[in-house]
Protein backbone atom coordinates (compact mmCIF):
# COMPACT_ATOMS: atom_id res chain seq x y z
CA UNK A 1 0.00 0.00 0.00
CA UNK A 2 1.24 3.18 -0.88
CA UNK A 3 0.88 6.55 0.64
CA UNK A 4 -1.36 8.93 -1.38
CA UNK A 5 0.08 12.08 -3.05
CA UNK A 6 1.43 14.76 -0.40
CA UNK A 7 -0.56 17.94 -0.53
CA UNK A 8 1.45 20.62 -1.95
CA UNK A 9 2.48 23.97 0.54
CA UNK A 10 1.37 26.54 -0.88
CA UNK A 11 0.21 30.46 1.05
CA UNK A 12 -3.68 31.34 1.63
CA UNK A 13 -5.36 33.04 -1.52
CA UNK A 14 -8.11 36.31 -0.97
CA UNK A 15 -11.23 36.12 -2.95
CA UNK A 16 -14.02 39.38 -1.86
CA UNK A 17 -11.18 40.49 0.35
CA UNK A 18 -11.02 37.68 2.28
CA UNK A 19 -8.56 35.19 3.49
CA UNK A 20 -8.97 31.49 2.29
CA UNK A 21 -7.55 28.60 3.56
CA UNK A 22 -4.42 26.59 1.29
CA UNK A 23 -5.82 25.01 -1.79
CA UNK A 24 -5.93 21.13 -1.39
CA UNK A 25 -5.39 19.55 -4.66
CA UNK A 26 -3.66 16.77 -4.08
CA UNK A 27 -5.81 14.60 -1.89
CA UNK A 28 -8.78 12.44 -2.01
CA UNK A 29 -11.31 11.24 0.65
CA UNK A 30 -10.30 7.69 1.33
CA UNK A 31 -12.56 5.45 -1.21
CA UNK A 32 -14.63 2.44 -0.32
CA UNK A 33 -11.97 0.16 -1.16
CA UNK A 34 -10.29 2.17 1.69
CA UNK A 35 -11.87 1.98 3.63
CA UNK A 36 -13.01 -1.73 3.60
CA UNK A 37 -9.18 -1.82 4.50
CA UNK A 38 -10.20 -0.88 8.67
CA UNK A 39 -11.11 -4.37 9.20
CA UNK A 40 -7.97 -5.86 8.15
CA UNK A 41 -5.68 -7.31 10.92
CA UNK A 42 -2.61 -4.84 11.53
CA UNK A 43 0.68 -6.45 12.37
CA UNK A 44 3.90 -5.41 13.93
CA UNK A 45 7.11 -7.12 15.68
CA UNK A 46 5.57 -7.17 19.38
CA UNK A 47 1.52 -7.29 18.48
CA UNK A 48 -1.14 -7.66 16.77
CA UNK A 49 -4.58 -6.13 16.03
CA UNK A 50 -7.16 -8.19 14.81
CA UNK A 51 -10.96 -7.16 14.69
CA UNK A 52 -12.46 -7.68 17.82
CA UNK A 53 -14.88 -10.59 18.36
CA UNK A 54 -16.90 -11.46 20.99
CA UNK A 55 -14.71 -14.84 21.75
CA UNK A 56 -12.28 -12.60 22.83
CA UNK A 57 -14.03 -11.32 25.72
CA UNK A 58 -12.74 -14.82 27.84
CA UNK A 59 -9.04 -13.84 27.03
CA UNK A 60 -9.86 -10.15 28.15
CA UNK A 61 -11.14 -10.90 31.12
CA UNK A 62 -8.32 -13.07 32.20
CA UNK A 63 -5.77 -10.03 31.45
CA UNK A 64 -7.56 -7.97 33.30
CA UNK A 65 -8.02 -9.65 36.29
CA UNK A 66 -7.14 -7.67 39.13
CA UNK A 67 -7.23 -4.24 37.49
CA UNK A 68 -8.08 -1.98 40.10
CA UNK A 69 -11.33 -0.11 39.79
CA UNK A 70 -9.76 3.35 39.24
CA UNK A 71 -8.84 1.85 35.45
CA UNK A 72 -12.35 2.50 35.03
CA UNK A 73 -12.79 5.93 36.03
CA UNK A 74 -12.52 8.07 32.87
CA UNK A 75 -14.34 4.79 30.39
CA UNK A 76 -17.67 5.34 29.83
CA UNK A 77 -18.42 1.72 30.52
CA UNK A 78 -16.77 -0.34 33.64
CA UNK A 79 -15.93 -1.00 36.22
CA UNK A 80 -15.71 -4.71 34.98
CA UNK A 81 -15.70 -7.81 36.57
CA UNK A 82 -16.73 -11.26 35.36
CA UNK A 83 -16.43 -12.64 32.12
CA UNK A 84 -20.02 -11.97 31.15
CA UNK A 85 -19.21 -8.32 31.46
CA UNK A 86 -16.88 -8.52 29.19
CA UNK A 87 -18.75 -10.72 26.85
CA UNK A 88 -21.44 -7.57 26.75
CA UNK A 89 -18.61 -5.55 26.13
CA UNK A 90 -17.13 -6.89 23.39
CA UNK A 91 -20.66 -7.43 21.74
CA UNK A 92 -21.42 -3.60 21.99
CA UNK A 93 -17.87 -2.78 20.47
CA UNK A 94 -17.87 -5.51 17.98
CA UNK A 95 -21.69 -4.90 16.94
CA UNK A 96 -20.20 -1.07 16.49
CA UNK A 97 -17.63 -2.34 13.90
CA UNK A 98 -19.20 0.03 10.48
CA UNK A 99 -18.00 2.86 9.12
CA UNK A 100 -18.19 5.34 12.22
CA UNK A 101 -16.45 2.59 14.11
CA UNK A 102 -13.88 -0.29 14.26
CA UNK A 103 -12.28 -2.04 17.38
CA UNK A 104 -9.47 -4.00 17.87
CA UNK A 105 -8.15 -6.91 19.84
CA UNK A 106 -4.23 -6.15 20.87
CA UNK A 107 -2.54 -9.43 20.73
CA UNK A 108 0.89 -10.16 21.64
CA UNK A 109 2.99 -11.45 18.41
CA UNK A 110 3.19 -14.77 19.03
CA UNK A 111 5.16 -17.57 16.95
CA UNK A 112 2.97 -20.20 18.10
CA UNK A 113 0.11 -18.75 17.08
CA UNK A 114 -1.83 -18.23 20.61
CA UNK A 115 -4.71 -15.73 20.92
CA UNK A 116 -3.72 -13.93 23.96
CA UNK A 117 -5.65 -10.58 23.96
CA UNK A 118 -4.18 -8.25 26.81
CA UNK A 119 -6.41 -4.93 25.33
CA UNK A 120 -8.63 -2.68 23.61
CA UNK A 121 -8.31 -0.26 20.93
CA UNK A 122 -10.93 1.15 18.56
CA UNK A 123 -11.05 3.93 15.16
CA UNK A 124 -14.14 6.21 15.95
CA UNK A 125 -15.33 9.39 14.44
CA UNK A 126 -13.91 7.94 11.04
CA UNK A 127 -14.94 10.88 8.64
CA UNK A 128 -13.86 9.81 5.18
CA UNK A 129 -15.03 13.28 3.26
CA UNK A 130 -13.06 15.00 5.79
CA UNK A 131 -9.71 12.78 5.69
CA UNK A 132 -10.15 12.55 9.73
CA UNK A 133 -10.07 9.41 11.94
CA UNK A 134 -9.58 8.98 15.58
CA UNK A 135 -8.01 6.97 17.86
CA UNK A 136 -10.32 5.85 21.18
CA UNK A 137 -11.67 3.10 23.35
CA UNK A 138 -7.78 2.33 24.25
CA UNK A 139 -8.05 -0.10 27.50
CA UNK A 140 -4.79 -1.46 28.13
CA UNK A 141 -4.19 -4.12 30.65
CA UNK A 142 -1.15 -3.94 32.91
CA UNK A 143 0.60 -6.68 30.82
CA UNK A 144 0.94 -4.86 28.10
CA UNK A 145 1.24 -0.98 29.82
CA UNK A 146 4.19 0.76 29.41
CA UNK A 147 5.63 -1.86 27.07
CA UNK A 148 6.49 -2.26 23.27
CA UNK A 149 3.32 -3.56 22.72
CA UNK A 150 1.53 -0.24 23.89
CA UNK A 151 3.46 2.12 21.44
CA UNK A 152 3.58 -0.62 18.81
CA UNK A 153 -0.04 -0.32 18.77
CA UNK A 154 -0.56 3.38 18.68
CA UNK A 155 2.62 3.87 15.84
CA UNK A 156 0.26 0.52 13.69
CA UNK A 157 -2.89 2.19 13.96
CA UNK A 158 -1.26 5.52 12.87
CA UNK A 159 0.39 4.73 10.13
CA UNK A 160 -2.56 2.63 8.70
CA UNK A 161 -4.42 6.35 9.11
CA UNK A 162 -2.53 7.81 7.02
CA UNK A 163 -1.49 5.27 4.48
CA UNK A 164 -5.04 4.62 3.70
CA UNK A 165 -4.96 8.80 2.80
CA UNK A 166 -6.42 10.23 6.46
CA UNK A 167 -4.90 13.85 6.83
CA UNK A 168 -5.86 13.89 10.38
CA UNK A 169 -5.38 11.49 13.37
CA UNK A 170 -7.11 12.24 16.87
CA UNK A 171 -6.88 11.76 20.35
CA UNK A 172 -9.62 12.60 23.01
CA UNK A 173 -9.79 12.07 26.54
CA UNK A 174 -11.92 13.28 29.79
CA UNK A 175 -9.34 16.77 30.46
CA UNK A 176 -9.28 15.30 34.01
CA UNK A 177 -7.30 12.12 33.06
CA UNK A 178 -3.43 13.32 33.53
CA UNK A 179 -2.40 9.69 32.12
CA UNK A 180 -3.85 10.01 29.17
CA UNK A 181 -3.20 13.30 28.10
CA UNK A 182 0.77 12.20 28.95
CA UNK A 183 0.20 9.43 26.53
CA UNK A 184 -0.70 11.45 23.88
CA UNK A 185 2.04 14.14 23.86
CA UNK A 186 4.63 11.49 23.82
CA UNK A 187 3.37 10.16 20.95
CA UNK A 188 3.42 12.81 19.43
CA UNK A 189 0.19 14.51 19.83
CA UNK A 190 -0.40 18.37 19.53
CA UNK A 191 -2.96 19.63 22.11
CA UNK A 192 -5.32 21.85 20.22
CA UNK A 193 -7.88 22.81 23.15
CA UNK A 194 -10.98 21.52 24.84
CA UNK A 195 -14.74 21.08 24.77
CA UNK A 196 -16.20 22.49 27.78
CA UNK A 197 -19.21 20.69 28.47
CA UNK A 198 -18.57 18.03 25.94
CA UNK A 199 -20.51 15.31 27.57
CA UNK A 200 -22.34 13.60 30.71
CA UNK A 201 -20.45 10.54 31.63
CA UNK A 202 -21.68 7.95 34.64
CA UNK A 203 -23.69 11.18 36.04
CA UNK A 204 -20.94 13.53 35.75
CA UNK A 205 -19.28 16.53 33.22
CA UNK A 206 -16.79 15.87 30.84
CA UNK A 207 -14.66 18.69 29.84
CA UNK A 208 -12.90 16.90 26.41
CA UNK A 209 -9.18 17.76 25.76
CA UNK A 210 -8.43 17.47 21.84
CA UNK A 211 -5.11 16.46 20.32
CA UNK A 212 -4.20 15.58 16.76
CA UNK A 213 -1.52 14.62 14.72
CA UNK A 214 -1.70 15.79 11.18
CA UNK A 215 -0.09 14.55 7.51
CA UNK A 216 3.14 16.77 7.75
CA UNK A 217 3.48 15.86 11.05
CA UNK A 218 3.74 12.57 10.94
CA UNK A 219 6.01 12.78 8.02
CA UNK A 220 8.28 13.89 10.72
CA UNK A 221 7.25 11.72 13.41
CA UNK A 222 7.81 8.38 11.51
CA UNK A 223 11.19 7.96 11.90
CA UNK A 224 11.28 9.02 15.50
CA UNK A 225 8.78 5.76 16.07
CA UNK A 226 11.57 3.72 13.47
CA UNK A 227 14.23 4.48 16.15
CA UNK A 228 12.20 4.24 19.20
CA UNK A 229 10.45 0.52 18.05
CA UNK A 230 14.12 -0.69 16.72
CA UNK A 231 15.44 -3.30 19.05
CA UNK A 232 18.75 -1.82 19.34
CA UNK A 233 17.06 0.75 21.47
CA UNK A 234 16.75 -1.37 24.10
CA UNK A 235 19.50 -2.96 26.29
CA UNK A 236 20.23 -6.56 26.99
CA UNK A 237 17.14 -5.69 29.85
CA UNK A 238 14.94 -4.93 28.04
CA UNK A 239 15.01 -0.95 28.99
CA UNK A 240 15.14 2.14 26.34
CA UNK A 241 17.92 3.81 25.96
CA UNK A 242 16.44 6.42 24.28
CA UNK A 243 12.98 7.54 24.94
CA UNK A 244 9.71 8.36 22.70
CA UNK A 245 8.86 11.34 24.10
CA UNK A 246 12.36 12.82 23.83
CA UNK A 247 12.42 11.57 19.66
CA UNK A 248 8.83 13.11 19.62
CA UNK A 249 9.50 16.04 20.48
CA UNK A 250 12.80 16.62 18.97
CA UNK A 251 11.06 15.51 15.19
CA UNK A 252 8.17 18.14 15.99
CA UNK A 253 10.83 21.03 17.03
Amino acid sequence: MSKPASVPISTPSKTFNQTLGVKVTAWLPPAPVQQAALTNNLSGQYCQLKLLKTHHSRSLHESFANTPESHWTYLPYGPLVTENDYLTWTERLSENNQLDCFAYAICAANREGAEKVLGVTAYSRILPEYGSIEIGHLSFSDKMKQTRIATECIFLMIEAAFLLGYRRVEWKCNVLNDASKQAAKRFGFTHEGTWRNAQVLKGRNRDTAWFSIIDEDWDKLLPAYELWLDAKNFDKNGLQRSSLSTLTRAALA
